[in-house]
């Protein structure tokens, strides 16, 4: 078994990337093609407005997020805070991807909410791509840089 050096995360705001996306989407696991009705079904069942990060609330975002990094003890290589998404590549240091998303999900959303944000944040899930080699992390590293040039 081969030892994870780093992941990539990724999770979307609010309303951003809804079942039946004319950009595909996941579910169980399987990437399905668009579905317009079913897209529009879930818009029409929206509990809270579709939510599209401002440069100030990405700034938030991201100190949250640092902070948390730092009581989790766990070393993030690049973040990229976009107005629908998010990207973080960190090592693994023993913490699972859900707990890791998990933790930095609640740690921008009390952050946002100490800043006046209500309503909903983030999308349930997450994506992950675990990184065994070097050139993998390097990649990923590379990746997230490349969306925001917001480095730790």
């Amino acid at each position: 078994m081969q030892k994870v050096l780093g992941y990539l995360l990724t999770w979307t705001t609010y309303g951003s990337w809804l079942q039946g996306d004319k950009r595909k989407y996941v579910k169980n696991g399987q990437i399905l093609p668009p579905n317009p009705s079913l897209e529009k079904s879930n818009k029409q069942n929206m509990l809270f407005p579709q939510v599209s990060l401002t440069h100030t609330q990405r700034e938030i975002i991201t100190k949250a997020i640092l902070a948390e990094s730092e009581e989790l003890d766990q070393q993030i290589f690049a973040i990229s805070i976009r107005k629908n998404h998010v990207h973080l590549a960190a090592d693994c240091n023993f913490i699972s991807a859900r707990a890791a998303v998990s933790h930095y999900k609640n740690a921008a959303r009390l952050a946002m909410q100490t800043s006046g944000f209500t309503g909903r944040l983030w999308t349930k899930g997450f994506s992950v791509r675990y990184c065994f080699n070097p050139e993998q992390l390097n990649a990923i590293i590379a990746y997230v840089k490349n969306h925001n040039i917001q480095t730790p």
